[in-house]
C-alpha cells in the first residue's frame, strides 16, 4: 500500500497540474459602434443580432466592448445569458453615454472587484474631460477568479479619445500607473480602441512598457487579413491597426486574428437559370456588410 501511495498520489498531482496549464482563455476587443439611427442599414437594430452571434461563436471568454450604450449592453445581455459584464455610462458613470465594458463568461469567472476611472488630469474617480480630449474617456476594469485553474486575473478595458493627442499619451501612462496600483503583479489583460496604430509613437508607451506587450507582436500565430477599423466599408483595407489586445508577460499568446467577418444585405430577387439550379433555390441581390465599423481582435492565449 505505501508502495501504490508512492507511484500513485505524485500521478495524481502531475495529472492536476496539466490540467491547469492546459486551460486557455479567447480573449477579445470590439467596437461594436454605438446605436445611430442615422447609421442608415448599418444601424445597430440591423446588426445586434449579427454582432451577438459572432461573439457567440468565436468563443470569447472575455472580451472587452467599447461604444456600447445601455440599450446594447442590455441586447447583449439578452442575447448571450451566458455572459455577465461589468462597466458604466462614461457621461455620468451610471447609465449614460458609451460604456467600455467587460464580458465574461459566468461559467468561467467569479467576479471579485470592479471599478473604473475616468482619463483626466484632474478627478479620476468623476466624469469628466482629460487635457484636450473632444469627450469623457473611460477606463473600467474587473478582477476575476478564474473557476477552471484557481488563478486571478486583472481585465482593464477602454476606448482613447479620437482627436486629442495630447489625450491619447496621457491616458497610456495613466491606464499603466492604474494597472501598477489596482493589479499590482498580478496577470493582467488590456483592451480597448486606442484609435492609434502601431506606427504610432504614442503606441510605443503601451507596448514597450515594463509591464505590457501587444498580443500581435508575442503571437506565435497571426491571421489578419486587414487592419481593425473598416468605417463600414467592405471594399477598405488598411494595414493600421488601432484596436489592440496587451497582455503582461504572465501570458503565453497562440493565436491572434483579426475577424473580418462579413454579411449580406438582401436587396432584390435574382431569377436563377431553371437549367441549372432546382426551383427551390432562390438568388438574391445582396451588398456585402460588415457587423461594425471596428473589426474585432481575437487572442488565443494561457497563463
Amino acid at each position: 500500500m505505501k508502495l501504490f501511495k508512492i507511484f500513485f498520489y505524485p500521478l495524481i498531482i502531475l495529472c492536476f497540474n496539466a490540467n491547469v496549464e492546459a486551460q486557455t482563455l479567447n480573449v477579445g476587443t470590439f467596437n461594436i459602434k454605438n446605436d445611430n439611427p442615422k447609421d442608415g442599414l448599418n444601424a445597430w437594430k440591423y446588426r445586434k443580432g449579427i454582432v451577438t452571434a459572432l461573439i457567440k461563436f468565436h468563443d470569447f471568454d472575455l472580451l472587452g466592448i467599447q461604444e456600447a450604450f445601455s440599450s446594447q449592453m442590455k441586447d447583449l445581455q439578452d442575447s448571450l445569458p451566458e455572459y455577465a459584464y461589468v462597466g458604466k455610462g462614461r457621461d455620468d458613470g451610471d447609465q449614460k453615454g458609451e460604456y467600455s465594458a467587460v464580458l465574461y463568461k459566468r461559467n468561467r469567472f467569479k467576479l471579485i472587484k470592479e471599478g473604473q476611472f475616468w482619463l483626466t488630469e484632474k478627478n479620476i474617480h468623476v466624469p469628466d474631460k482629460g487635457w484636450d480630449a473632444a469627450l469623457p474617456r473611460i477606463c473600467t476594469w474587473v478582477e476575476l477568479k478564474d473557476k477552471k485553474s484557481g488563478k486571478k486575473l486583472f481585465h482593464f478595458n477602454t476606448h482613447f479619445d479620437h482627436r486629442g493627442q495630447i489625450a491619447r499619451i496621457e491616458s497610456a501612462k495613466l491606464i499603466l500607473q492604474m494597472i501598477k496600483k489596482i493589479a499590482g503583479k498580478s496577470p493582467v489583460i488590456l483592451t480597448g480602441d486606442f484609435n492609434l496604430d502601431q506606427h504610432s509613437e504614442n503606441y510605443k508607451i503601451l507596448n514597450e512598457s515594463d509591464i505590457l506587450k501587444d498580443a500581435y507582436v508575442s503571437s506565435s500565430f497571426r491571421y489578419k487579413l486587414n487592419g481593425t477599423f473598416n468605417a463600414f466599408n467592405s471594399k477598405a483595407i488598411t494595414n493600421s491597426r488601432i484596436d489592440h489586445v496587451y497582455l503582461t508577460s504572465h501570458f503565453k499568446v497562440f493565436k491572434y486574428a483579426v475577424l473580418t467577418d462579413s454579411y449580406r444585405n438582401s436587396t432584390e430577387k435574382i431569377k436563377a437559370p431553371s437549367d441549372n439550379f432546382p426551383g427551390e433555390v432562390q438568388l438574391y441581390k445582396a451588398e456585402p456588410a460588415l457587423p461594425s465599423d471596428h473589426f474585432p481582435v481575437f487572442v488565443n492565449t494561457k497563463y
